[in-house]
């Protein structure tokens, strides 16, 4: 891997060199990766609200699809505004206010008493949900030059991986534990996202020049000139130089795809555990099957942390090769999901683990080869609107799922369709070239 550069008006210098540079570099990463840890709290623990919801209110799996669906589909539109206005605005601004408007809107869904009531708020909050991502890239991309984007958003991701873990142990913790009721699903566990939106903004800086220090990013082709003319640029000349690049279709495309499977493990896996093949809340070995759920986003994380490695050290930053190696041993994982019986507890943690790993691991990759393709002045617009593909497609798969799920009345449909989703995954990022 190369040694990381920064470009100074004396010349060019060495980063390692830098150790103050290098140290904000990790500060600001570290509290990113803490920020975006807690985002999840307030849109991944609906999968746990759905039989509670269904329950009370007599609302069908599909239904509830839909709702899934409305939050997905703001956060895609919400993604293609947001981040541009991280490039406008700063993403540390963006982001940081998004954490608190998500909080208010889960406690808004808290209170609701009919389809309407949940899912309007629900979809308001995929869009304040959507200030979250593409602005901490933004503010990473400003930090961390090329030849470390790998690990940079490897570590991203992995904190967003951990993330759901956060989501689903709590979600656990308010159900299994203390025994609360659907609602404080959506009161308590976001409160910790209060907690990690005040420490971004208060450790974190938008670019390195707040601190006094040189900038360790120099843009593709033309060096600190082009880094001038993108950061220059108005919000419709960026969209439309990210647009013109056919590669950042085909990357929204393939994590379209991706992110269908991904959400389907997210928000079905627990209605899947919580099915009837479950006795007395307990599978082999007396293990709460919410517990077990937990296997899923665990592999997440490790999976996102060895994709970005493997990106830079392996592959050299070449985006597509890792993304297509893990999208096919995602859909094999798939596969083998649903062929596991729900009450072979170890075995089915293994899997789950699997699954988890290689579907959501090319998230990495994905998210650094945004900046590579167009600049880290427009870090923040390329990944919004790669971001949109992504929940849009999510959100045709929620429904879809939902009403295969009530039709054939097997919940383990969903890894059908995930294993699909792979694979078409796969076949589109095979065709991106850098």
């Amino acid at each position: 891997m190369s040694t990381p550069r920064s470009t100074t008006s004396q010349g060019v210098v060495d980063v390692t060199q830098d150790g103050r540079l290098r140290r904000m570099q990790w500060v600001v990463l570290v509290a990113t990766m803490f920020c975006y840890l807690f985002f999840y709290t307030g849109r991944q623990t609906f999968g746990f609200a759905i039989p509670g919801i269904e329950a009370e209110l007599g609302l069908s799996k599909a239904t509830l699809g839909w709702v899934s669906t409305a939050l997905l589909w703001s956060y895609a539109i919400g993604q293609a505004i947001n981040g541009n206005l991280a490039d406008t605005f700063g993403g540390r601004r963006i982001m940081a206010l998004g954490a608190v408007a998500s909080t208010v809107m889960n406690w808004i869904v808290s209170l609701g008493a009919n389809l309407v009531s949940i899912a309007a708020p629900w979809a308001v909050n995929g869009y304040v949900q959507a200030m979250g991502w593409a602005a901490g890239s933004r503010v990473l991309s400003n930090w961390w030059p090329p030849s470390e984007r790998g690990k940079t958003y490897g570590f991203y991701v992995f904190a967003a991986g951990t993330g759901s873990i956060v989501a689903y142990a709590t979600a656990v913790v308010v159900l299994d534990v203390w025994e609360l009721d659907w609602r404080w699903l959506f009161r308590l566990p976001v409160l910790l996202m209060l907690v990690g939106a005040v420490t971004f903004f208060v450790l974190a800086r938008e670019h390195p020049r707040h601190r006094g220090l040189p900038s360790p990013v120099e843009e593709r082709g033309t060096g600190s000139s082009a880094s001038h003319r993108a950061a220059e640029e108005s919000a419709w000349q960026r969209y439309r130089t990210v647009l013109r690049e056919p590669r950042i279709w085909l990357a929204g495309v393939a994590i379209g795809f991706q992110n269908a499977a991904r959400y389907g493990l997210l928000v079905w896996v627990p209605v899947h555990f919580l099915g009837s093949a479950w006795q007395e809340g307990s599978g082999r070995g007396g293990i709460s099957p919410l517990w077990i759920t937990v296997a899923l986003p665990v592999g997440m994380a490790v999976g996102a942390l060895v994709n970005g490695q493997i990106s830079d050290r392996l592959f050299g930053s070449r985006r597509s090769q890792p993304i297509v190696l893990f999208m096919l041993l995602g859909a094999a994982s798939a596969v083998a999901m649903r062929l596991v019986p729900v009450d072979q507890t170890t075995l089915a943690m293994g899997v789950l683990f699997l699954a988890g790993f290689f579907v959501y691991g090319p998230q990495a990759s994905f998210w650094a080869l945004c900046p590579d393709l167009v600049g880290a002045a427009r870090a923040g617009t390329a990944t919004g609107v790669v971001n949109f593909f992504a929940y849009l497609f999510a959100g045709f798969g929620e429904p879809l799922i939902g009403r295969l799920i009530d039709v054939s009345g097997q919940t383990s449909i969903v890894f059908v369709v995930v294993a699909v989703c792979c694979a078409a995954s796969a076949a589109v990022a095979a065709t991106i070239r850098r």
